[in-house]
């Protein structure tokens, strides 16, 4: 049973379709980022100008002039040196896109922060919350152009620790958004005799951002494309051209077999520590107000295995790669919507 605990009408309305507006653009940046790196466009504008970057190039002239910086790049040099100048405005298409969603996103927030907060439409505590989220965006922007810098000089790509960095950070802001909207949008309290464990579905979403970085680490080195066979890797559990040792040191971390293996068992962690909460969730009544979002986790769970594995047999194809990491915001978000619920317990 719920109870209602607002009491002026659509008091945060305005707030609450601000803060789905922005995470909505965060969502679509995190799929246009994982487009750009898919596609290897990530390194084909090669200055950061935040004011002048607004415009893409606008004539044949202007076109060429970035073609030749892209030229004096590794990437260029010793991967892309037949490329014309329509393939590099394919690619520069993407890495401009999802730059400008960047500063949308950045103006679409501060801008009327400012002006809630001179209208003092926002509480103390959730004011605070909203502006170490303006925070994390500024440092976001600056995070995105540290890692094209450590793709322009001697390598042909960019850091996947700072791809990694780059990603989950976004994910992080995503879920403080997604969070804020909740406490925003939702005027009720349940009513319950029971509480799920917050520590339970917490240390859930802490694996999926786990998941995340590994992702992010295996996409960085394309550790996805090199065992193209699932449940074994090119028959055997652990990959055959890796030492186990190496599994237990920081050189797991620059082995592509051996991220990809982490990045496999830590998804059936995963499954295994949300089925022991399901469990939990099915077996007391209690628990009832907590079973439509856990059955929608469960199907979204699935469909993310199931894109994982075949992104991994098809050799990590953009289209797949891409459906999976789509997959992983609509994990993400469910999960947090179940961890809310549960926290508005009375």
């Amino acid at each position: 049973m719920y109870i209602n605990t607002m009491n002026e009408k659509n008091k945060n309305i305005y707030i609450s379709y601000w803060l789905l507006l922005i995470t909505f653009l965060v969502a679509l940046m995190i799929i246009i980022g994982g487009l750009t790196r898919l596609t290897d466009s990530g390194l084909s504008i090669t200055r950061w100008d935040l004011v002048s970057g607004i415009l893409p190039p606008l004539s044949l002239n202007e076109w060429e002039k970035s073609f030749s910086l892209y030229k004096y790049i590794p990437e260029y040099k010793l991967l892309n040196s037949s490329m014309t100048l329509d393939q590099f405005k394919t690619i520069y298409w993407w890495e401009y896109i999802h730059r400008l969603l960047g500063r949308f996103v950045g103006l679409f927030f501060l801008i009327p922060l400012l002006y809630f907060t001179l209208k003092k439409k926002i509480k103390k505590n959730s004011l605070i919350s909203l502006y170490l989220i303006l925070l994390l965006i500024l440092f976001q922007g600056f995070i995105g152009w540290f890692m094209v810098r450590s793709g322009l000089t001697e390598k042909t790509d960019v850091s996947h620790y700072r791809l990694a960095t780059h990603l989950t950070l976004a994910f992080i802001i995503f879920i403080l958004l997604l969070w804020n909207y909740l406490e925003h949008r939702e005027q009720q309290v349940l009513i319950s005799n029971k509480k799920l464990p917050l520590h339970l579905p917490i240390f859930f979403i802490l694996f999926l951002l786990l998941q995340i970085c590994v992702g992010a680490l295996v996409s960085g080195l394309d550790a996805g494309k090199i065992y193209q066979s699932w449940p074994l890797m090119n028959q055997s559990y652990f990959p055959d051209d890796s030492n186990l040792r190496d599994l237990f040191s920081l050189k797991a971390l620059e082995t592509p077999s051996i991220l990809q293996f982490i990045h496999r068992n830590v998804a059936y962690f995963i499954i295994l520590l949300f089925s022991f909460i399901a469990i939990i969730i099915y077996r007391y009544k209690d628990f009832a107000y907590l079973r439509n979002i856990t059955q929608l986790i469960f199907i979204f769970l699935f469909l993310q295995t199931f894109l994982g594995i075949l992104t991994v047999l098809s050799g990590s194809w953009i289209i797949l790669a891409s459906m999976h990491q789509i997959g992983s915001i609509l994990l993400v978000t469910t999960s947090l919507i179940l961890v809310f619920k549960n926290s508005r317990i009375n």
